[in-house]
């Protein structure tokens, strides 16, 4: 947990993924190392003011890239930034296309996923605390238009909805693989936003994402197979116009925005309060206190 001369009340969380590992504009930004109870973050987290609205932002991989998806300490990166204050977290994410429509280049704001990951935590609540939360709609509706507005302002090529197929990875797809998800109609392929998405919902977040199209993945047949050097030449063309998009899009929050992804937890924890361990309770007082706090003039 961040100390008191270190806490910063934010209003934006941004995650950068592959090629982001700053924002320019970023003004009076210092480093804020902060501890949570699920161990450090993936880096320190860059605080300042972009177009006149507090900003948290997070390298997820971390500085240098020094960490491949299954290796990102998510539980500790979404804690860090509800401990901050942050109410709203758009992530930035290089994926694949499964679509001939959708050309590298291109950016899509999916409103779905489908979590394919094997290794990874997918949730805070345990050890005698159970919640399920409502992922139906696992994206912030408000905050994906808010988005697409900011994308179409700025000229991308933007994709508003689709669906995000999440894998384990640190491989590529197989050919097998990758035309299987094309029979599921997904949109994109990545390996990042799961379970960062749950973990938002779960700390009562809205939450966003910013796919970057880098490539087609390894289904199509007339493109060159899937090669890093020819991801990251897409993605690095792609972070500018992704930095155009998170800065065109800071007005939005200049006023205090209200949505259902905020009362995440309102029905959701099944735990009787009095038989929470308190140990436990203690530990995510910072997600669950409102929930669990009585409001005034309930019976």
């Amino acid at each position: 947990m961040p100390s008191k001369k270190q806490h910063e009340r934010v209003a934006v969380g941004v995650i950068g993924g592959s090629g982001l590992y700053e924002i320019e504009g970023l003004t009076g930004a210092r480093s804020i190392r902060v501890r949570t109870p699920f161990g450090a973050p993936s880096d320190v987290i860059r605080v300042g003011t972009l177009e006149g609205i507090r900003v948290a932002f997070l390298s997820r991989h971390g500085q240098g890239h020094l960490l491949n998806p299954s290796e990102i300490n998510y539980r500790a990166n979404i804690f860090a930034l509800k401990s901050l204050g942050v109410s709203h977290v758009i992530s930035v994410s290089a994926v694949g296309s499964m679509k001939e429509s959708i050309h590298p280049g291109h950016v899509v704001v999916p409103n779905q996923f489908i979590d394919l990951t094997k290794r990874r935590v997918s949730t805070f609540f345990e050890r005698g605390l159970v919640a399920h939360v409502a992922f139906g709609e696992p994206i912030c509706r408000e905050l994906s238009q808010a988005l697409c507005s900011a994308g179409e302002r700025v000229g991308a090529t933007l994709h508003p909805g689709g669906t995000y197929v999440c894998m384990e990875g640190p491989q590529f797809s197989t050919k097998a693989e990758s035309r299987l998800y094309r029979q599921w109609g997904v949109d994109v392929i990545g390996m990042t936003n799961m379970p960062e998405a749950k973990l938002a919902r779960e700390a009562e977040l809205c939450y966003a994402t910013l796919a970057l199209v880098t490539d087609y993945d390894c289904w199509h047949e007339t493109e060159e197979a899937v090669t890093v050097e020819a991801v990251l030449d897409t993605l690095h063309r792609n972070v500018a116009l992704a930095k155009q998009i998170l800065r065109t899009v800071m007005p939005a929050f200049a006023k205090p925005i209200d949505c259902a992804c905020h009362r995440a937890l309102d029905h959701a924890i099944l735990t009787a309060p009095k038989r929470i361990p308190p140990a436990v309770r203690k530990k995510l007082s910072v997600l669950i206190d409102r929930a669990l706090t009585p409001q005034k003039g309930a019976r």
